[in-house]
């Protein structure tokens, strides 16, 4: 059609004028607007500042909690972010406003949002025995916002592009679709195996620098190693035996090469202040993919029991494959586009009683101050450097 309207323009200057500086002057004119309305339609990698990011960032968490529920008590919130601080103080971001949540769900799981904020359940919760398990668990999720993960997971699947003039922080159909992208990457697909490998690396380094025991993420993949040995699909954190194998002896390894030993567990602490049980997975009360809270939910949420699930969702989910990882971990065999589509199918498949789990009423986040002198006391008083 562009070209129709030259070839038109063209017949009518010449015919008009049959002068050659005119009709140039005319072609010109004509290219300038193509130009400026090409440019005006061009889209480009989806990009953010600092202060962008930690609104996409409470956007996501508010999804989440919405999803999942939050724990309504101040205490449990304020010594699970005294750790999480503790930590965040020796990462590559610690001036970010790190706020760190316990979700109201016996699914074992924690999911980290862009631009400082951490999500671990109470089914995790539950299964920690140390405060060194929990440092391993934290650091995992603090290093996939620092690296930024999930925005660059984001940028690289071009999930959501910007238009030339748009900003994330004047479009409010941009930042709904990067919020949506967002969630869907932390709680549905999940990190991918380099992210996760990066997660882990990077995680046991910091935990060991803030005096924690660097094996605490090891303790605790074994605890769930231990805990669905029964199963005979991957959920949540929980991957087969040769990738496990494969994520622990990596982890040790790096543990013994670079000579990370630091040996504070501070279990004492740790009993005093979480008391929630863990429930078998077997036990763990599920909602229905789709239902409210999901994506692509109806608005009518359905708890499940295990035992009520039908013959068709039994047999849905006796092919599922899921990811290891803090927040999923992508298979450790294929390619990363053969991986891709293995996320990508895994909303279709059946129950996951972790990812599924059935949340708690209330989404309201607990506020906790705490002052920089409460994290140097809280770190004294662990024998923490």
């Amino acid at each position: 059609m562009m070209r129709n309207v030259i070839a038109l323009a063209m017949v009518a200057t010449v015919g008009a004028h049959f002068s050659a500086p005119a009709f140039a002057r005319q072609i010109g004119g004509i290219t300038k607007g193509i130009g400026i309305a090409k440019k005006a339609n061009d889209v480009r990698e989806l990009s953010m500042t600092d202060a962008e990011e930690q609104a996409l960032g409470q956007q996501v968490s508010e999804k989440i909690r919405t999803r999942y529920g939050v724990v309504q008590d101040a205490a449990v919130h304020k010594y699970v972010s005294l750790v999480g601080l503790a930590l965040a103080q020796g990462s590559s971001r610690p001036a970010l406003p790190w706020t760190f949540i316990v979700l109201d769900t016996d699914g074992v799981n924690a999911f980290a949002a862009p631009g400082g904020y951490v999500h671990i359940t109470k089914g995790a919760l539950a299964l920690i025995k140390n405060e060194a398990e929990l440092a391993g668990v934290l650091s995992h999720e603090i290093i996939h916002v620092t690296e930024k993960h999930t925005v660059r997971a984001i940028q690289k699947s071009q999930a959501v592009q910007m238009g030339a003039a748009e900003t994330l922080s004047g479009s409010s159909s941009l930042m709904q679709r990067a919020v949506t992208a967002t969630y869907d990457n932390i709680v549905d697909k999940g990190f991918g195996r380099a992210d996760e490998n990066e997660a882990d690396e990077k995680g046991a380094v910091i935990a060991n620098k803030t005096g924690y025991a660097p094996n605490g993420l090891v303790a605790f993949l074994i605890t769930l190693k231990e805990r669905n040995k029964n199963s005979t699909e991957k959920r949540g954190l929980f991957a087969s035996h040769p990738e496990m194998q494969e994520r622990l002896d990596r982890l040790n390894k790096q543990i013994t090469t670079q000579k990370l030993t630091a040996s504070a567990t501070v279990q004492p602490r740790y009993a005093s202040h979480i008391s929630f049980k863990p429930v078998d997975p077997s036990a763990i009360a599920t909602v229905e993919p789709g239902s409210a809270g999901l994506t692509g939910g109806d608005g009518k949420a359905e708890e499940k029991k295990p035992e009520e699930k039908s013959d068709t969702a039994k047999k849905a989910e006796e092919p599922k494959k899921g990811r290891f990882g803090l927040s999923k971990m992508l298979p450790t065999s294929g390619g990363e586009k053969k991986q891709a589509q293995v996320t990508a199918s895994g909303g279709a498949r059946g129950v996951d009683p972790e990812k599924d789990s059935k949340g708690g009423p209330n989404p309201a986040i607990v506020a906790v101050k705490i002052a920089a002198t409460e994290v140097a006391a809280f770190r004294k008083e662990g024998g923490l450097p």
